[in-house]
């Protein structure tokens, strides 16, 4: 019997496309993804956010098409004036002092990026004094608006230290009086003998995923069991949880904040542990990303804060990404991620409609870093990414670097051509400067500053966003 040719072409292309599977690192599923579904053997499809599933080295690959995602929310622009900031008002007074820290800021409203270098009463930001009660005005405001409460050191926290050549364990426990939690870390040491004052040390987000130069030791935090996740379904899962109770406020980002400073805590009194506290980077990659980013934003003992492709919700901002959105852009806004995961506050659900009321955005955010290193690394070939809106807040946050004076604490890489999480070659001189300097104490220039402005068609035009004069801070 003559087989019908057209089915012979369809029985061809059709088993080539069921057998076709995404190589490691590969995307496999998310909203708008119609190429392969399935992992090739030993990665597993991950989804990292609604927008993108990926192949990621581990057994047991599974179909994305057996993943739920939610499309993100569509929100109609809103047009507001910005309102003028009074400035008649006493500046509060320095951190010797009092300085104000209220949690919300009612009547704000304003479309642009907020200017980082106003108090909350609307008085200029003078003096670097000046700016350290603004720092804690800005992390009060994220508290109360996006992150929930980061609880301080409990009452009680102990530890232990074991190692076994290169690998060692760190083992804490911590109560308030009640209930206690424990939790531990695995250090990968490098070979050879420690300096005097201990390895320089980077904290990675689930193993972070950049490359780590020789003489520094790495330690997995398993940030996810600190605080789950998931889906919205993990709201209040984790071993935070369990001391604070899963009615707490505080997000899951919020929570990993609060197991990173505990750890810090634990090493400055550990020195067996054999590790330089004064030197310490933070690093992850997406959604951990993000993470990492709160982390060295909330935790001024960390000297290096590594945010790799973290999108909205970490280097990129609400204001931006909900425009690019407006544009015809697929970017994650906040009104998609607060249905998708546990990164912010429950409270934050109320303010994602009417973005203009926060008083401020992620370009403050990223500024919380400042003085200390900061170098971020963003994927234009992943629109969900918000490419623009990353660009822009790294410049907002950028002036802060220049009014402090140290322009070159600042790095930003945004570049394509690779995988999401991959890390490209070509980024590893900059990342080796900014480790080389902050954890390493080389002189070496920092000078690490481009971006190939790939932003899918939308235009950045910085006067619309950024409407500030950058002063001088004495």
């Amino acid at each position: 019997m003559k087989t019908n040719p057209v089915l012979q072409l369809w029985l061809a292309f059709g088993s080539l496309s069921v057998l076709a599977q995404s190589s490691e690192w590969g995307q496999c599923g998310g909203i708008g993804w119609s190429g392969a579904q399935t992992c090739v053997s030993g990665t597993t499809c991950t989804t990292i956010n609604a927008y993108y599933s990926q192949c990621l080295p581990g057994s047991n690959p599974v179909s994305s098409s057996s993943i739920t995602t939610v499309p993100p929310s569509s929100v109609p622009p809103t047009s507001v004036t910005p309102t003028s900031p009074t400035t008649t008002a006493t500046a509060p007074a320095s951190p010797t002092g009092a300085c104000s820290t209220p949690l919300t800021l009612p009547g704000f409203n304003n479309a642009a990026l907020p200017n980082p270098f106003l108090f909350n009463d609307g008085t200029p930001v003078q003096t670097k004094e000046d700016w350290t009660c603004r720092r804690a005005q800005i992390a009060a405001l994220i508290q109360g608006y996006e992150a929930g409460f980061l609880p301080p050191k409990p009452s009680t926290l102990t530890g232990s230290f074991s190692k076994s050549g290169n690998t060692g364990t760190l083992a804490i426990t911590a109560s308030n009086g009640g209930p206690s939690i424990s939790f531990s870390s695995t250090i990968t040491y490098p070979s050879g003998t420690a300096p005097a004052d201990g390895w320089p040390l980077i904290i990675a987000y689930e193993g972070g995923s950049i490359p780590i130069p020789a003489g520094i030791a790495v330690l997995n935090y398993a940030n996810s069991d600190m605080a789950q996740q998931d889906t919205t379904a993990s709201r209040g899962l984790g071993t935070f949880y369990n001391l604070y109770g899963s009615s707490a406020n505080a997000s899951a980002m919020t929570a990993w904040v609060w197991g990173v400073s505990r750890i810090i805590d634990i090493l400055e009194e550990t020195p067996t542990a054999q590790i330089n506290t004064q030197r310490i980077g933070v690093t992850g990659c997406s959604r951990d990303g993000k993470g990492a980013l709160m982390a060295g934003a909330f935790e001024p003992r960390i000297a290096l804060t590594i945010p790799q492709e973290s999108g909205s919700g970490g280097d990129a901002g609400w204001r931006i990404s909900l425009y690019e959105q407006n544009q015809g852009s697929v970017v994650q806004t906040a009104t998609e991620i607060v249905t998708e995961n546990v990164w912010f506050s429950p409270s934050f659900s109320n303010y994602v409609n009417n973005l203009n009321t926060l008083p401020y955005d992620h370009h403050s955010l990223l500024a919380l870093v400042a003085p200390r290193g900061l170098i971020a690394f963003e994927n234009t070939d992943y629109v969900w990414l918000s490419p623009v809106s990353a660009f822009g807040c790294e410049t907002g946050a950028r002036t802060v670097y220049q009014a402090l004076g140290v322009l070159e604490n600042h790095g930003f890489e945004q570049v394509g051509g690779h995988a999401h999480c991959a890390w490209p070659s070509s980024l590893t001189p900059a990342l080796d400067a900014f480790i080389n300097k902050f954890l390493l104490g080389q002189n070496v220039s920092t000078d690490e500053w481009s971006s190939n402005m790939v932003f899918n068609g939308v235009t950045w035009n910085q006067a619309q966003w950024i409407n500030w004069e950058t002063p001088t801070l004495t």
